[in-house]
């Protein structure tokens, strides 16, 4: 089946109108699922789920502009539930357990199906507004997953360093062949087409699946991607350096200069300083520690994600940590989730030049020479994003200097289905020129083409 919007008509008889709306919900089982409840809602998408409850809004805030649209006028199931877990940083629905999910099946559907990991630290429903709403609308069943664990402190859950987040690799596969089961039962057949999408967590999720389990799936879209590899570079190399420099570049006075040129080695390109005060108070330092603590517990000892903001020559600051000098068993920690670049299914890639969470320099073009290196690369197409950054809530207070993601990820959506309905490749990778001086903002809500 060609998948891609919405078919014209209804799939089957069971599914056809109103009269067919949820026909067989109750009979639903998710395999593996500890706890499961079904609703029939009027609507899936989150003009219909923040008023229903049926989405938490803290769980996507600050990743959209305010102005994107939300599609609405699809009506289906959705299953919330969780599996086996003995962890509970995920208090949603008062169940207090992780290894929640969330599973959307629309009465029109188009035979696909996209499984989500979410971004950063966000729990099941952080994709609904950035995507999940418009696949929705174009006919996939969706599911979504909170890794396993969530907020500012998952590194307590496992035993070992990496194994929290090594269960968000483990947890992305479950759900994908739970999901592929359910959207089977509830459409009487198989599933047509199965991606993985995300951003930023997100989007090492969908590299890591398409690297261990491409058999599960039929191509990925990755929205900057985080780079986790044993080697610099890696978060744990590039955000300690603008930590030891950004407050010296930020006080002025002589080591301004030299702090600068330390930024912008570190990745943080010139040109972005505008950005730059944003990024220390919200995500360098709290990213930093809580990772390193995730991957180094031993660096500080008792001492539980380091010192909030230290100076550098504080004892065991994260802003003085040098990753090559630490232990062995630093690198084993980080080699247990590493990317190699050896994908098996069509990926494309789009990150923001602009993004300072994740320079561009220090991961997305790393990995992108990864797949070539491995041989990968006629299943790769990367696109480099010119003024695009980490959250597109920033676009909202820089309209003249950024400009959102958001469009480029439909744009990589629908170019990825050519390539697989028809074999219709995408452009060659290439960088998406900023719009011109005089460029109406508002069209950077709808326009993000993939060709030159």
């Amino acid at each position: 089946m060609v998948v891609g919007a919405a078919p014209a008509a209804s799939v089957s008889a069971a599914d056809s109108g109103r009269p067919g709306h949820c026909a067989g919900m109750n009979a639903l089982v998710v395999p593996g699922a500890d706890h499961q409840q079904a609703d029939c809602l009027d609507e899936l998408t989150t003009a219909g789920t923040v008023a229903s409850g049926h989405t938490d809004e803290a769980d996507w805030a600050g990743l959209t502009p305010k102005d994107l649209a939300t599609p609405s006028g699809v009506p289906g199931i959705q299953l919330d539930g969780y599996f086996p877990d003995s962890s509970t940083t995920n208090t949603t629905h008062g169940w207090n357990h992780d290894a929640q999910f969330v599973i959307r099946l629309p009465d029109r559907w188009n035979g696909g199906l996209v499984i989500a990991g979410s971004p950063g630290v966000r729990k099941q429903y952080a994709n609904d507004r950035a995507f999940g709403d418009w696949l929705l609308a174009r006919g996939y069943a969706f599911a979504a997953t909170d890794k396993g664990n969530s907020g500012a402190t998952f590194y307590r859950d496992g035993s070992a360093p990496g194994d929290a987040l090594a269960e968000w690799n483990t947890r992305v596969t479950q759900l994908t062949v739970a999901a592929r089961k359910v959207t089977a039962q509830r459409y009487q057949r198989p599933v047509s087409r199965t991606l993985a999408m995300g951003m930023s967590n997100g989007g090492y999720l969908v590299r890591w699946q398409l690297e261990n389990h491409p058999e599960l799936y039929d191509g990925g879209v990755d929205w900057e991607g985080t780079l986790w590899r044993t080697e610099d570079p890696n978060p744990l190399t590039f955000l300690p350096p603008a930590l030891r420099a950004y407050p010296t570049y930020a006080a002025g006075g002589a080591g301004a200069g030299a702090a600068h040129r330390q930024m912008v080695d570190a990745g943080f390109p010139a040109g972005s300083e505008f950005l730059w005060p944003y990024h220390h108070e919200y995500y360098w330092d709290l990213t930093q520690r809580i990772y390193r603590e995730e991957l180094d517990p031993q660096y500080d000892g008792a001492i539980e994600a380091g010192t909030p903001f230290c100076a550098p020559g504080t004892p065991a600051c994260d802003a003085d940590y040098d990753y090559d000098a630490r232990p062995d068993a630093v690198r084993d920690a980080v080699g247990r989730i590493a990317l190699t670049g050896r994908i098996g299914k069509p990926l494309i890639s789009f990150h923001g030049t602009l993004d300072l969470l994740l320079p561009i320099s220090k991961t997305s073009d790393t990995y992108a020479r990864m797949v070539r290196q491995e041989g990968r690369g006629s299943l790769h197409r990367y696109y480099r994003v010119e003024g695009g950054t980490h959250v597109d809530s920033l676009f909202d207070t820089f309209p003249d200097r950024l400009r959102p993601l958001v469009p480029c990820h439909r744009s990589a959506v629908t170019g990825l289905e050519r390539w697989l309905n028809d074999g219709r490749r995408p452009p060659s990778s290439r960088t998406l020129p900023m719009p011109g001086a005089g460029a109406d903002p508002a069209t950077s809500l709808t326009r993000c083409p993939l060709g030159g």
